[in-house]
């Protein structure tokens, strides 16, 4: 038989709110802001609501992940000690780190997870970190199957990837061109995201090649369809991208993936979920329901064209039909799927780009728009907004229950009622009472009452009841027991919950870095980083860019191919291009050139101050 091994859906939360609904809808982890030093500055969350989504998750054996994951400066070290302490004082179980400066400082024996910005994409970089004590390690959104096996081959330590959600189209942690042009680093959580600006394509020459596209705008990823390979590769911990998405996206993405593990996980015996529980939905979820730019598998599988969203940056959506007919102040459509007045619909104009209108009416398959769009026969429509089915998420939409076995017995002195929940946790009450036999039957009586653990976290998936006589029991008795075994089960449960805890050493030196120097692509921010590369010998260390911003070096670092995505690629499509290179990308002021790396299959984006 092959070693069990746990799998952990890892979920996002920007507040309380979505971390408390990641759980009821499956969630075995949740990751969430911290009140400073998130790659998410606009995600910060309270010590106190923290400390609570702690409390809630660990009932259910979930865990609490909090990103504290910028680059800090030496000034801010102290403070980032202060708050890392208070973290783990309410109950989170992981942080989520970037700067290599966090380990030299006085830790409390919270896990450290490495961040994908530390740009994880090697087995030696995994090695590394996992040397240096890092409990999990986020692998890099570009890797391959083939590469995460040779990482997860070379290495013990946890992986996890993400297999939902917004695509950075720069490798995570390799990003500049946010700070260098508007002084908001990527690494301090403050991108401005140009790469999802339109920019006109120019070659070398300044003859115009598109305009006004979005070429350094991903699709979003999706690796519903894969979930069994990235298991089988090694993965432990799938991660849903979207720690500034709103909670009805949360509730829907975490749900479909939940249902997909468990239906996984029932013909893989050799895998099972990371927390306990069992959920019920009020709604199917849908991925194509939330946000999303059009969908991607990225690089799983090996290069492919169809990465990018060009046309639009914003929520397509998912594909409802085409217009049939027009009819004055409506339309027919010809598609499969129901609409619903409220629901938002969107298309691409002739001049491509996107248009949205609001649904104030339908008939069958003819559609009364609130304001009749300027739409032709055959326009693709697409619904970026289900009104019937956000209505389903505004409301209470899910349940997460432990199942729990209840026997009712009688004892010398009265009555004895015990609960074993489905991990093995057990609470017992009994009650004194002057037994006396009832005139009519009481077990399907007693049995009703214990049923109704309604406002619990427990379901009552088995009831016994022994007893050596038809003793009469009031319900109120019943009532009373049940109530007091559920709350000591409670505690139970709270009491056994076990936190990873681990010991860091500030002398770790018998392993060293990977290579002997840092560029600024080491985010060496700190004097403490920087002693904590020298002691693991590496001899020439860099500022980061944002301690010293540098001129004429790339800005940006990505696998997505602008050459490759237009068909000329002379490596994989062996076609040459039309243009003159260098080709450029402008915004307003902004000019982007772009080069090409083909030894490491890879574009670089520079500034051009020209």
């Amino acid at each position: 038989m092959p070693k069990v091994r746990s799998i952990e859906l890892l979920a996002p939360a920007k507040d309380l709110q979505c971390g408390i609904e990641a759980i009821n809808h499956g969630a075995d982890a949740v990751y969430i802001g911290s009140p400073k030093f998130s790659a998410r500055a606009a995600a910060g969350n309270t010590l106190e609501d923290i400390r609570t989504l702690c409390s809630y998750a660990h009932q259910f054996g979930a865990r609490i992940y909090v990103a504290f994951n910028t680059i800090l400066t030496d000034e801010e070290l102290s403070d980032a000690e202060t708050i890392i302490w208070e973290l783990y004082r309410a109950g989170a179980d992981a942080l989520i780190v970037q700067d290599m400066g966090i380990l030299s400082l006085n830790l409390p024996p919270i896990p450290l997870h490495a961040s994908t910005q530390t740009d994880n994409r090697t087995p030696a970089k995994v090695k590394f970190l996992q040397d240096a004590g890092f409990t999990q390690v986020v692998l890099a959104r570009e890797l391959s199957l083939n590469e995460i096996h040779a990482i997860a081959s070379e290495t013990t330590v946890p992986l996890e990837v993400f297999v939902h959600g917004a695509l950075c189209v720069s490798y995570s942690g390799q990003c500049y061109i946010s700070s260098a042009l508007s002084g908001r680093s990527a690494n301090r959580g403050e991108c401005a995201q140009y790469c999802r600006l339109p920019y006109t394509m120019l070659d070398a020459e300044g003859n115009e090649i598109l305009k006004d596209k979005h070429l350094l705008s991903l699709k979003d990823l999706n690796q519903s369809q894969h979930l069994e390979g990235l298991l089988d590769a090694g993965v432990t911990s799938l991660k849903i991208e979207g720690r500034l998405k709103d909670v009805s996206y949360v509730k829907n993405i975490t749900a479909y993936y939940r249902k997909k593990l468990d239906a996984l996980f029932a013909k893989r015996p050799e895998y099972k979920r990371a927390s306990v529980g069992h959920e019920t939905y009020t709604f199917e979820p849908i991925a194509e329901k939330s946000f999303n730019r059009g969908f991607t598998s990225f690089f799983l599988q090996q290069r492919q064209k169809d990465i990018t969203s060009f046309d639009t940056p914003k929520s397509v959506g998912e594909r409802v039909g085409t217009v049939k007919e027009l009819k004055g102040n409506s339309f027919t459509i010809a598609g499969t799927k129901q609409l619903s007045n409220g629901d938002g619909l969107i298309f691409f104009n002739s001049e491509g780009n996107l248009e949205g209108f609001r649904v104030n009416r339908v008939e069958e398959n003819r559609v009364f728009p609130l304001e009749m769009p300027r739409i032709s026969p055959k326009t693709i429509l697409y619904r970026n907004y289900d009104h019937a089915f956000e209505k389903l998420l505004e409301k209470p939409s899910a349940e997460r229950k432990i199942d729990v076995s209840i026997e009712f017995s009688d004892n010398a002195f009265g009555f004895t009622l015990s609960a074993t929940d489905e991990t093995g946790c057990r609470a017992m009450v009994t009650y004194a009472f002057d037994k006396e036999l009832a005139r009519k039957p009481q077990e399907d009586n007693i049995r009703t009452q214990l049923q109704k653990l309604g406002g619990t976290i427990f379901k009552a998936a088995d009831i016994k009841v022994n007893t050596t006589g038809n003793w009469f029991v009031p319900s109120s008795i019943i009532a009373e027991m049940r109530r007091e075994v559920i709350e000591k089960l409670l505690q139970v449960r709270i009491i056994s919950y076990k936190r990873e805890l681990v010991k860091h050493s500030n002398n770790q030196i018998n392993f060293s870095y990977p290579v002997k120097e840092l560029t600024y692509l080491g985010n060496v921010y700190n004097s403490k980083a920087q002693t904590f590369y020298e002691t693991h010998g590496v001899e020439r260390i860099a500022p980061a860019f944002e301690a010293k911003p540098l001129k004429e070096v790339p800005l940006m670092f990505t696998k997505h191919c602008i050459r490759y995505s237009m068909g000329w690629c002379p490596v994989h499509q062996k076609q040459k291009s039309p243009w003159k290179e260098p080709f450029y990308l402008v915004y307003k002021d902004t000019r982007l050139k772009l080069e090409f790396d083909c030894k490491h299959c890879q574009m670089l984006v520079f500034h051009d101050n020209k």
